[in-house]
């Protein structure tokens, strides 16, 4: 309902069932996810009973939420006169992340207000919120030191492009330390220059997914905040001038390092799928590192050469997947860092390989691999890892007595774990909370196994394993199952035995099924009834699922994520314009046209202001 619509329909006296409980003592106020709040519930929670008392109250606040843009001195003179905003000072923390019916910039006047004191605001997936906003944020909230913008990199409905306040003329300081833009489309060059000029103390800067971003850009962000020693920038143009910015004050020789440099400093740097990289570069960042703890160098061009030359020993997170680096590299840089807890090292083919610098090594790759998990097993523990090729039974065996607090376990191509590992898995590693499985041999007796001795366990996925499995695996009890991918794993699954997994993992809130050929559009009522609370649906290759429309899934009112590919093509035109209204937490769709009854979809109209 509109805010003046609520407003209207309110009787005489405080509107208590559409407002927000605040007292003197709150401290955070967490509102993300309720798709029927609006800016009018917001207001009237600021307001004091007394208020109400004034026959003229309706008006009042009408006039507020159709004005929020009034000249400075205006707008003074309504919310002082007519609304009496209280200010709940020891509010620190707010989060309104989806809730899309805001209107910002009511919600800014209104909080600018009501929080003097507030620290962080996270404000995710919301595309009526421009990143022109953030200069506005910025100026009203003095006191502010962490925003979350994120939005997802490819969002249902394009973020519009939007004209940023140039920052003419003096611009006092901000107090932010901590900015994530995540996969906001909108940016552009002029507005992050504009937003570092008033964030120059910046240490947590998340730009990742921004891909209007240029690297000359990037490199004067770094130039001007020199307190950074986070920097996320997967996805981006981050390339050969940024790398220059971050080694600005370093001298090429380790005797007369500038400690206060940029990279120097750096703990944590993610830059997967950064291309353009010279080694050279590369090397220079790598070498002048000395304080990370959290490296990303997914999908990037890093070599042996450059890898072996890292002098950290603080490292606790690695990521070199589908990278060209092999164990021997690999072992060097565990064996100065025994205290990593998550490695990632999918994709990697050279870790079969036994040649390192145009050298041949004398050891087997079955040694090579060994050696790096002993290393591991010198440390604290390893808690997440992600691996695939070389990695068998006998690399699991090595890696036995730092396994004991892995929580996550992702098994790629190339990977030859086989049915002894996963039986193994429960005793290994009992605190695992999540297993994905890629080209892995199973078998319903190793999987029975697992679900039913890893009571932690939230996450299981498995994709294009071969082996025999059945319902059988499924039919014990799973409460504590969110997420669950069975991705060609279960060519026999019928509309009887989804019943049977929805009541066995009552609690699901993300499913993915794919090459499930037997299922009909019957099962529709099945997952609806089954899990009303799920927030993410993949069905793919799924028998004729979609053969007659989906009007039967709109009980899943909570879905955020929805793909559908090739099942069946009954999906009707207006199912887009319908999806809007039916599932208001929606951010994510995948169609096929192919699915399409009339050939396409009519696609909902998005508003340029």
């Amino acid at each position: 309902m509109p805010s003046t619509c609520l407003v209207d329909s309110l009787t005489d006296g405080p509107p208590t069932d559409v407002r927000v409980r605040l007292t003197e003592y709150s401290e955070i106020l967490d509102l993300s996810g309720c798709p029927q709040l609006n800016e009018a519930s917001l207001l009237l929670s600021t307001l004091p009973n007394s208020y109400f008392a004034n026959l003229r109250w309706r008006k009042s606040l009408e006039s507020f939420l159709k004005n929020p843009d009034d000249d400075e001195r205006h707008q003074e003179q309504i919310s002082h006169r007519t609304l009496p905003i209280l200010s709940f000072e020891s509010v620190k923390e707010i989060d309104i992340s989806k809730c899309q019916r805001l209107d910002y910039k009511v919600v800014i006047k209104c909080f600018s207000k009501s929080f003097p004191s507030l620290r962080k605001l996270r404000a995710a997936y919301l595309l009526n919120i421009k990143v022109s906003t953030l200069l506005e944020l910025l100026l009203n909230f003095r006191e502010l030191t962490e925003v979350d913008l994120t939005v997802d990199v490819s969002p249902i409905i394009p973020v519009q492009a939007s004209v940023f306040y140039s920052g003419q003329g003096h611009c006092l300081l901000s107090s932010i330390t901590r900015l994530t833009l995540e996969g906001r489309s909108d940016i552009c060059d002029m507005e992050l220059r504009s937003i570092s000029r008033v964030c120059e103390s910046l240490c947590y800067l998340n730009i990742k997914g921004c891909a209007l971003l240029s690297d000359a850009c990037i490199a004067s962000v770094i130039q001007r905040c020199k307190k950074l020693c986070s920097l996320i920038v997967c996805y981006t143009s981050f390339s050969e001038n940024s790398i220059l910015a971050l080694c600005a004050s370093i001298s090429m020789t380790n005797e007369h390092m500038d400690i206060n440099s940029v990279a120097s400093n750096l703990q944590t740097l993610h830059m997967s799928k950064c291309e353009g990289i010279s080694e050279t570069s590369l090397l220079n960042l790598i070498t002048h590192s000395q304080k990370m703890k959290s490296l990303c160098l997914r999908d990037t061009k890093v070599s042996d050469s450059v890898l072996c030359e890292f002098p950290g020993s603080t490292l606790e997170a690695l990521d070199i997947s589908n990278t060209t680096i092999s164990w021997m590299a690999l072992a060097r840089v565990i064996s100065r860092n025994p205290n990593l807890k998550t490695l990632k090292a999918r994709g990697c083919k050279n870790l079969l390989q036994l040649e390192v610098d145009g050298r041949t090594d004398n050891f087997s790759p079955l040694v090579s691999g060994q050696e790096v998990f002993k290393c591991l097993s010198k440390g604290s523990g390893l808690e997440e890892l992600e691996i695939g090729w070389g990695f068998s039974y006998f690399s699991f065996e090595s890696l036995r007595p730092a396994a004991s607090f892995l929580r996550v376990i992702s098994v790629g191509l190339g990977a030859s774990l086989g049915e002894d590992v996963l039986k193994l898995l429960p005793s290994t590693c009992p605190l695992l909370e999540s297993i994905v499985l890629h080209f892995q041999e199973i078998s319903d007796s190793a999987l029975t196994s697992v679900l039913t001795s890893l009571k932690h366990l939230q996450e299981l996925a498995l994709s294009y394993c071969f082996g025999e499995i059945s319902l059988q695996s499924f039919k014990f009890s799973m409460p504590n199952l969110r997420k669950l991918r069975l991705e060609r794993v279960t060519r026999w699954m019928t509309n009887d035995d989804l019943l049977v997994l929805t009541q066995s993992c009552p609690n699901l809130t993300e499913l993915s099924l794919v090459g499930c050929l037997h299922l009909t559009s019957d099962c529709q009522p099945i997952i609806s009834a089954g899990w009303p609370g799920m927030i993410s649906l993949h069905l793919e290759e799924c028998g004729s699922i979609t053969e007659n429309g989906v009007a039967s899934l709109y009980g899943c009112i909570a879905l955020e994520d929805l793909f559908l590919r090739h099942n069946g093509s009954g999906i009707q035109k207006s199912f887009l314009l319908d999806a809007t209204l039916k599932f208001p937490m929606l951010r994510l769709v995948s169609l096929d046209m192919c699915d399409a009854k009339e050939g396409g979809f009519d696609v909902p109209e998005v508003s340029n202001t």
